[in-house]
């Protein structure tokens, strides 16, 4: 979930542990977006600044006391960029080095201008092209080493970057990322937004999720919120789905060590 400094989310921390409470959910993560130094990842409205960081910090640390009384325990992840050109990721590394961070997400925004500028200028054109480098480097991404969990990894076929997106047309990539994060031993992430948007199916894509049952990938789960009304949105109804798929675990991060719970069952 996110805070006011990325410039697109409303809510204070502690909105959002309210919001928790009220759902019955008991740990939250927040992952703001990491500042960048190169304006093509976007910036004011996209994402938090540096000079915000440490507010950043702050902020989710002093709600996070405040939460305890009502019993919701608060995290401080972000949400870091996963880019093909390490020449752009330097600040970020410098950021996730010097930071104690609980939860470090991965993404790889496709329909950021810094991508799109790296399709057009190495040629990537068709969609098909396009979904094939995007899984590329979401596993050079995995193998970096960064990030704990990958976030929204078909997110792609979101805000039009290509027209169609199905699956089993690139079963062979797909797969590869998919044993990249067992490999590295990290968590894909479970994204409720995507029913709210696009295509209106979850992030990743039900038959991606299917293919990581079978390959014992391990996941993390979120909904993405930018306001207080989304936390743990559609959870009721994933989460009975996802044990019907024979997952019955579910991951979060303490001061970047992976924590096990039970997915929890269907409601009454």
């Amino acid at each position: 979930m996110h805070t006011p400094l990325c410039g697109h989310a409303v809510g204070e921390p502690l909105d959002y542990a309210k919001a928790a409470q009220v759902n019955g959910i008991d740990i939250i993560t927040f992952t703001c977006h990491i500042p960048m130094d190169w304006e093509a990842f976007g910036q004011t409205g996209t994402r938090m600044q540096l000079v915000d960081l440490e507010h950043y910090m702050n902020m989710v640390r002093d709600a996070s006391v405040e939460a305890k009384d009502f019993g919701v325990e608060i995290l401080c992840g972000i949400e870091a960029e996963i880019y093909p050109d390490d020449s752009h990721m330097e600040s970020m590394d410098i950021i996730l080095s010097n930071y104690s961070f609980d939860f470090v997400l991965g993404s790889l925004h496709a329909h950021c201008p810094s991508y799109l500028q790296w399709l057009a200028r190495n040629n990537v054109t068709s969609d098909p092209a396009k979904i094939d480098c995007y899984f590329k480097h979401l596993i050079e991404g995995v193998q970096s080493g960064r990030y704990d969990s990958i976030s929204h990894p078909d997110v792609i076929r979101t805000y039009g970057v290509v027209q169609s997106f199905d699956p089993s047309a690139h079963e062979a990539i797909i797969r590869e990322f998919l044993q990249a994060v067992t490999e590295q031993d990290i968590c894909m992430e479970i994204n409720t937004s995507g029913l709210n948007k696009g295509d209106r199916l979850i992030h990743p894509d039900p038959l991606i999720i299917d293919w990581a049952g079978e390959l014992g990938v391990k996941l993390t789960m979120g909904s993405d919120s930018h306001e207080p009304r989304r936390v743990g949105e559609h959870f009721d109804e994933i989460q009975p789905w996802l044990r019907s798929k024979g997952f019955t675990k579910l991951y979060y991060f303490r001061k970047r060590h992976r924590q096990r719970i039970e997915m929890p069952e269907a409601k009454d």
